[in-house]
């Protein structure tokens, strides 16, 4: 038998309320969720907040000795003063070592060593080795050129200071040929001494 209209009509208001029922507790759900979300991402926020805080200073994890200053990629006034130099011990060993053992080889400065050699005298030299350029592993002079380049490319601020740029550029221009020179050598002069040092070391070294 084919049910009334009436029964059709309830049981699709039936429908329609359960419908509507699943739909609110759905949302309920969802308002829930968003709710213990927002709440897990408060608790989240706070213990990073809390660790930061807690988080000790670079300087104070450098000063227990857990962070070591390198020498490749360091600032030259830095590294001196660490040092008690004026010129980067590793500069004088590279150039004590070319000038002992490489200055006969053809090419020097301008052929390049092998990079990954060159990269492990990296490594040993900023994590405080004891290297000795005259091992073995050292052998080819082009990995001491190569080594003595990369730390020069990798100074934070050149031998030619930033501020001290504009002044050389604008003396080199000059006509008079005295007259550039002596400029040039004064502000040579006003160059902090470790750059100084490094530069007439680095430039007696090259003439040879």
């Amino acid at each position: 038998m084919p049910e009334s209209p009436g029964a059709e009509k309830q049981d699709k208001e039936k429908d329609h309320r359960d419908s509507k029922k699943n739909r609110g507790e759905a949302n309920r759900v969802m308002k829930n969720s968003v709710s213990m979300d927002s709440s897990d991402q408060k608790k989240t926020r706070m213990k990073l907040k809390k660790f930061l805080i807690r988080r000790p200073t670079y300087q104070a994890v450098r000063d227990k000795g857990y962070i070591k200053d390198q020498v490749f990629g360091c600032s030259l006034s830095s590294l001196c003063q660490r040092e008690s130099t004026s010129v980067p011990n590793f500069v004088k060993m590279c150039i004590d070592h070319v000038e002992n053992t490489g200055l006969c080889v053809d090419g020097l400065y301008r052929v390049s060593g092998n990079l990954a050699v060159i990269q492990k005298l990296r490594f040993a030299v900023n994590h405080d080795e004891k290297v000795d350029l005259n091992d073995s592993k050292w052998e080819d002079i082009h990995v001491t050129t190569g080594a003595l380049k990369m730390f020069f490319r990798e100074l934070p601020e050149p031998l030619f200071t930033y501020g001290s740029f504009d002044d050389f550029v604008n003396a080199i221009k000059c006509s008079d040929y005295k007259q550039r020179l002596n400029s040039v050598k004064d502000l040579i002069k006003k160059l902090p001494k470790p750059n100084h040092d490094t530069m007439q070391v680095l430039f007696k070294h090259l003439r040879r």
